[in-house]
C-alpha cells in the first residue's frame, strides 16, 4: 500500500473531518497540513489550497502580538512530537486576512488508515477575532464544551479508521470510560433480530475490566413495552433509568436482565440511548454511573445521542464489509480449483488474501492434466486486490485452460494467444504470470518447460538444500499490447527436488529490495528442504511472508519422487 499523499489523505479524512462542528485539520508526521474542513477554512479565512501542504506551526501558530511563537515555546507542538493528547486556551492563529483568532484547542493522534503518524488538532474561537498586534480581553470558555468537541473528534476519527467490529467496540468503550461514565453497556442486534449483550466494561483503578459474565444472549425486543432498553433497541427514544426503574414486576425477559445488571453492577444512574444507523437500529448504548459523581441528566442526552450515531456509522460500515468479506470468501472457494492427481508427484497449494482488502484478489494458481498426459501449472497476479480483479483472474484463468487444452503448441505460444485473446475480450488491464508444462522424460527424469510473463522466478530446491531461480524464459507483463515473440525455457527436475511457483506478495516487503525477498526465500526454502512438502510450504510462508504483507500470496508447490520411473 502506498503512503499516504497530501491529496489522497485529505480525501480519505475529509468526511471525517467534515462531521466536525469546530475548526479542525490533521497534520502528517512532519507537521504539514494534510487535510481540513470547511469552519477551519471559515475561521483562519484562508481557502483549503492556502493551508494543505503548509507546516502548520509555522503557518498558523503566533503569539500575542501576532509574532511567530518560538517552537521550544509551543506546547502544541510539543504534545505533537511526544504523539500525545493536548489542550490549550487563550493562544493565537493567524488569520489569512492578517488579523488574529484567539483560539482554545485540542490535539489528538490521528489514524488516518495509512502507514504514517498523523495528529488531529481541533479548535475553536473564543471570541471575535482582532486586528493584528492587538491583545484581546480573555474570554472565559467553558471547557466542557471543548470537552464535548474533542469528543466527538475522536469518536469520528478512531471509530471510522476501522473495518472491524469487536475493534470498534474496544475502542468506542476506551473513549467513554471513564470519561462519560464509569460503567458501559452495549447491547446489538444481530441476525433474525436476536439481540446480544457485547460489552459491560467497568472502569477500576484506571483500567477497563470486561465483565463476561454479565454478557451473552439476551431475550427478544419487546413490542410495546415502555422500559428504556426496550425503547432504544426499537429506536424509539433515549431515556435515563435508574434502579427504581426496573423495581417494578417485569413486563419482558430483557426487563428481568436489566434489573439483574443494576444489581450486579451497583449502577445509581444511567442513560440509554439508540445505536441507530440511517438504514436500520444497530442496538442500544448505556452509560452507568455507580462510583463517579453526578447523575445523567436531559442536558447530557444530546451528546451521548450524538456518539451513538457515530458509532452506528461505524459498526454500519464494518458489517457491510463483513458481509462483502463473507461473499468474497464464498466467491474464492468457488474459484480455486482442486489439484489434479500424478502418480509419482506431490503437489500443494495455498492461497492467502491481502489482510486489509476483501478476501479475494487477482492473485491465482492452476494445475491440470493435457491430453497428451503432461501436467499444466501457472501462477499468475491481475492488478487489484478486490471483486474485480478475481472476475479478472478466472477471466485469464478459464482462457488459459481453453489454449491449453485445445492447442498443442510450447508454453511460449499458449501465452501469446492469452495475451492476444485477454486485451480483446476481458477487462483485464494487466497481469504477471508463468505457464509451464511438467513431462516424465523417457530417462525417468521430470522435465519442466515454461514461459515467463513478467513474473518472479520459479525456484527449484534439491533434496540437499542446494537452492537455484529459474531465471530464463522471461518476457514482458501481458496486457502491454506487445508483439514480440515470448522465450520458452526447459529444465531438468531432479528426484527428490521441490519446485516453487509463487507470486510477489510473498516476497516484497516495504522498504526493502525485490533481491532482499528473494535471498529469503531462497534461504528458508534450503532449510525446510528436508521436510515433508505440506510442512516445507506453511513453514516456509510463516517465514518468508512479510510481517507488513499488504498483498495476496498465492503459491504452488510440487516434489518430484525420491526415485523416478521410465514410462
Amino acid at each position: 500500500m502506498d503512503q499516504y499523499s497530501h491529496g489522497a489523505a485529505a480525501t480519505a479524512v475529509g468526511g471525517a473531518l467534515a462531521a466536525i462542528g469546530a475548526g479542525a485539520y490533521v497534520v502528517d508526521e512532519k507537521g504539514c497540513i494534510i487535510a481540513v474542513n470547511a469552519r477551519a477554512e471559515q475561521l483562519l479565512a484562508r481557502p483549503a489550497e492556502d493551508l494543505v501542504g503548509h507546516d502548520a506551526h509555522d503557518l498558523l501558530h503566533r503569539d500575542a502580538r501576532g509574532q511567530p511563537m518560538p517552537t521550544s515555546r509551543c506546547s502544541m507542538r510539543q504534545a505533537f512530537h511526544a504523539g500525545s493528547t493536548a489542550q490549550a486556551e487563550g493562544e493565537w492563529f493567524a488569520r489569512g486576512d492578517g488579523s488574529l483568532l484567539p483560539v482554545n484547542w485540542v490535539i489528538t493522534p490521528y489514524d488516518t488508515g495509512g502507514r504514517e503518524a498523523a495528529t488531529l488538532v481541533v479548535f475553536h474561537c473564543a471570541q471575535q477575532p482582532q486586528e493584528a498586534g492587538r491583545r484581546p480581553e480573555p474570554v472565559a470558555e467553558a471547557l466542557t464544551e471543548l470537552e464535548r468537541l474533542a469528543l466527538l473528534a475522536q469518536t469520528t476519527t478512531q471509530l471510522n479508521s476501522t473495518l472491524d467490529t469487536d475493534e470498534a467496540l474496544r475502542r468506542l468503550v476506551a473513549l467513554l470510560v471513564p470519561r462519560l461514565a464509569d460503567w458501559v453497556v452495549i447491547d446489538l442486534i444481530m441476525e433474525r433480530d436476536e439481540v446480544w449483550r457485547a460489552a459491560v466494561v467497568h472502569a477500576e483503578d484506571g483500567r477497563l475490566v470486561h465483565h463476561e459474565e454479565l454478557q451473552g444472549p439476551m431475550p427478544p425486543v419487546p413490542e410495546e413495552s415502555p422500559m428504556p432498553l426496550s425503547r432504544a433497541l426499537r429506536g424509539v427514544a433515549s431515556t435515563l433509568a435508574g434502579p427504581k426503574t426496573y423495581q417494578q414486576p417485569p413486563d419482558s425477559g430483557i426487563a428481568v436482565e436489566q434489573r439483574h445488571l443494576f444489581e450486579a453492577t451497583g449502577i445509581r444512574s444511567a442513560a440509554i440511548v439508540p445505536i441507530r444507523s440511517t438504514r436500520e437500529v444497530l442496538g442500544a448504548l448505556t452509560l452507568g454511573r455507580a462510583e463517579k459523581a453526578g447523575d445523567f441528566t436531559t442536558a447530557d442526552l444530546p451528546l451521548i445521542e450524538d456518539i451513538a450515531r457515530r458509532a452506528a456509522i461505524a459498526l454500519d460500515n464494518a458489517r457491510l464489509y463483513q458481509r462483502q468479506r463473507k461473499v468474497a470468501e464464498t466467491m474464492q472457494n468457488h474459484l480455486l480449483p482442486q489439484l489434479p492427481r500424478v502418480p509419482g508427484l506431490e503437489m500443494i497449494a495455498r492461497y492467502l488474501p491481502a489482510p486489509h482488502a476483501s478476501q479475494v484478489g487477482g492473485d491465482w494458481y492452476d494445475a491440470f492434466r493435457l491430453p497428451d498426459g503432461a501436467t499444466a501449472l501457472a501462477v499468475g497476479d491481475v492488478v487489484g486486490h478486490d471483486l474485480e480483479a478475481a472476475a479478472g483472474m478466472a477471466q485469464v484463468r478459464n482462457v488459459l485452460r481453453a489454449y491449453a487444452w485445445s492447442q498443442q503448441e510450447p508454453p511460449s505460444r499458449i501465452v501469446e494467444r492469452l495475451d492476444e485473446a485477454i486485451t480483446h475480450i476481458t477487462n483485464v488491464p494487466m497481469a504477471t504470470m508463468i505457464f509451464a508444462r511438467l513431462d516424465q522424460a523417457e530417462h525417468g527424469h521430470w522435465e519442466l518447460s515454461w514461459t515467463n510473463a513478467g513474473h518472479p522466478p520459479p525456484l527449484l530446491v534439491s533434496r540437499d538444500g542446494l537452492t537455484r531461480y529459474l531465471t530464463d524464459g522471461h518476457g514482458i507483463l501481458l496486457g502491454t499490447w506487445a508483439r514480440t515473440p515470448r522465450p520458452d525455457a526447459t529444465a531438468a527436475l531432479p528426484p527428490g527436488s521441490t519446485l516453487l511457483l509463487y507470486t510477489d506478495g510473498l516476497i516484497e516487503a516495504a522498504g526493502h529490495s525485490l533481491d532482499e525477498g528473494l535471498g529469503r526465500l531462497r534461504q528458508h526454502a534450503a532449510a525446510l528442504a528436508h521436510r515433508p512438502l505440506a510442512s516445507f510450504t506453511d513453514q516456509l510462508l510463516r517465514r518468508v511472508r512479510p510481517a507488513d504483507n499488504d498483498d495476496d500470496v498465492a503459491l504452488l508447490a510440487l516434489r518430484t519422487p525420491m526415485e523416478t520411473r521410465a514410462r
